[in-house]
C-alpha cells in the first residue's frame, strides 16, 4: 500500500478532477511562465486559467521544491 500523497501533492487529485488536466501540464505551466516570484506565478494561475488559490499556491510550491531539489 502506497501512503496518502501530504503536502500540495495531496491537491494533485482534485486539481486534476476539477481543472480536467494532469498535474504535468500545470508543472509545464509553471516552468514555462516568465514570471519569477512565487505569489506572482500563483496569480497568473488564478487569473488566466481559474484555479483556486489553494490548487494554484500547491502547484507552483512543488514545482519549484522539485526543481531546487
Amino acid at each position: 500500500m502506497s501512503d496518502p500523497a501530504k503536502g500540495p501533492a495531496s491537491y494533485f487529485p482534485a486539481i486534476e478532477k476539477k481543472y480536467g488536466r494532469p498535474v504535468a501540464e500545470w508543472k509545464d505551466l509553471v516552468r514555462a511562465s516568465p514570471l519569477t516570484k512565487h505569489m506572482e506565478v500563483v496569480a497568473w494561475l488564478k487569473a488566466e486559467h481559474g484555479l483556486g488559490h489553494g490548487h494554484a499556491n500547491a502547484l507552483v510550491a512543488h514545482t519549484r521544491a522539485e526543481d531546487a531539489g
